[in-house]
């Protein structure tokens, strides 16, 4: 626990204040460029993978039929272009989900397009699917060896019409499926005109339909669904059950809010976009709970939304998590977060003497705790 922390005040001292206060963007781009120039340097990779990393054997975990080395993810909007995918299979993660990635490139909305909250511990981004295509994609993720579980998210691209859109992503999954270990279709985006129009009933169950029938029997890695968190609970309830009746084969809830009435700062200029980090916790963790109900274990969900420490990791999985994800809260909590977040979860289990964190998994009535 002292190293971990140590190493955390470091990055805090340090490494953040640079990079915060450089444009969101800028500082994501200049810690790519240094993690390129660091593969290039004998024995810093694995020096990287040493103290960012966590190993248990209660934290593994098999979901939707594949091995977990843990049930931490990278979430998808964090890597792209696939890029980055060798470094952060390096920093502790079990799983890193690569995308939004679309049929065609597209570079996304005018800059700037992100913007920090850190009042709140909070982004809003309005990227719009920035990311190099799927054929440039396949390019980049098919020469790269692979270490941990991949997910490909698949988005509509924006200049395809709402009509074309089942050919757009059987397009982007037929490319990048060989590589992956299970896809995901993204309709929860707020960022894509009409994406959104996906998630109500008719339409989706014609997309999912659709994008079943294009991929046909030779598709054979688990495909999920990812929905937002701005729909009524009862809406919730009934996609989750066409999800069963259609055969899908997980959940991931949720994307970024578009809801951002509890920030301190009322965004000025970033009116449009989605919200993610702290002030959406609560809303995910809710979803979580309700899918769980309806779920019953038959599909796997995967968590996301607002979590920057053990304890909010812990709730996600109490709710009914079987994985979970982070991105704002690696913005601003660091490398090391996913080391204090795989710590506490396994002294968490060995506590209460549990040999899997699957044991957890919708057990908050059985392990009740404060998660603030």
């Amino acid at each position: 626990m002292l190293s971990s922390f140590l190493r955390q005040a470091a990055y805090s001292t340090f490494l953040k204040p640079f990079f915060h206060s450089l444009d969101p963007e800028t500082a994501h781009d200049l810690a790519k460029t240094l993690l390129g120039i660091s593969n290039k340097l004998p024995g810093i990779l694995p020096m990287i993978e040493l103290t960012t990393s966590y190993k248990s054997d209660r934290l593994k975990t098999k979901v939707a039929g594949i091995e977990f080395e843990n049930p931490l993810g990278m979430g998808a909007g964090f890597d792209k272009t696939g890029e980055l995918y060798p470094f952060l299979s390096r920093m502790g993660f079990g799983h890193i989900e690569i995308g939004t990635i679309t049929g065609q490139g597209q570079p996304g909305n005018p800059k700037p397009r992100v913007f920090r909250y850190p009042e709140d511990q909070a982004l809003i981004n309005r990227m719009g699917f920035n990311n190099p295509g799927a054929d440039l994609a396949q390019e980049t993720i098919s020469s790269q060896k692979k270490r941990k579980i991949r997910g490909i998210n698949a988005g509509k691209t924006k200049i395809v019409p709402e009509e074309k859109a089942i050919e757009d992503y059987v397009y982007t999954l037929k490319k990048l499926s060989p590589y992956g270990d299970y896809a995901v279709i993204n309709i929860s985006s707020p960022n894509t005109p009409g994406l959104r129009n996906f998630q109500k009933q008719e339409n989706f169950v014609s997309l999912i339909q659709g994008i079943r029938n294009g991929l046909g029997e030779n598709f054979k890695i688990p495909l999920f669904v990812k929905f937002a968190p701005d729909m009524e609970t009862k809406d919730l309830e009934a996609l989750l059950e066409t999800s069963l009746s259609l055969k899908l084969n997980g959940v991931i809830l949720t994307n970024t809010t578009i809801d951002k009435s509890s920030l301190k700062r009322y965004p000025n200029v970033e009116k449009e976009g989605g919200l993610s980090g702290a002030p959406l916790k609560n809303r995910s963790t809710e979803f979580v709970r309700v899918a769980y109900q309806i779920l019953k274990g038959r599909i796997p969900i995967i968590g996301v939304g607002g979590i920057d420490s053990g304890k909010a990791a812990l709730e996600k999985i109490l709710s009914g998590a079987d994985l979970i994800q982070i991105y704002t809260g690696y913005i601003y909590q660091g490398p090391f977060l996913p080391l204090r977040i795989l710590e506490f979860l396994d002294q968490f289990l060995k506590k209460q003497d549990l040999k899997s964190v699957s044991d957890l998994v919708g057990k908050e009535k059985e392990f009740r705790f404060d998660s603030k």
